[in-house]
């Protein structure tokens, strides 16, 4: 699976883990020049306390584009160490 923004290639992995139709790529699959860290943090009631990436990519900034879950749940625990996309930023094969 690829993620995609703007024709740029943000994350590409054979190993993602879909929860609620979102894919979660392994956090050592990104091309961490094209993301930087924000202060946004949500709080799923089983996933637990999500944090934040902008996508940078030719100096247009998706904001909040990606997010993942440093501490996952025990429930959610599949999802440690991954990062999933919204915002415009296609998952392809």
């Amino acid at each position: 699976m690829r993620a995609i923004w703007k024709d740029t290639v943000l994350a590409t992995s054979d190993d993602t883990v879909v929860v609620e139709n979102n894919h979660y790529f392994p956090a050592d699959s990104l091309r961490k020049e094209f993301f930087r860290e924000t202060s946004n943090h949500t709080v799923c009631p089983w996933k637990g306390t999500a944090s934040y990436y902008d996508v940078v990519v030719d100096g247009e900034t998706n904001p909040n584009a990606a997010w993942y879950y440093p501490e996952p749940s025990s429930a959610a625990r599949q999802i440690a160490h991954r990062v999933a996309f919204w915002k415009g930023i296609r998952i392809e094969p």
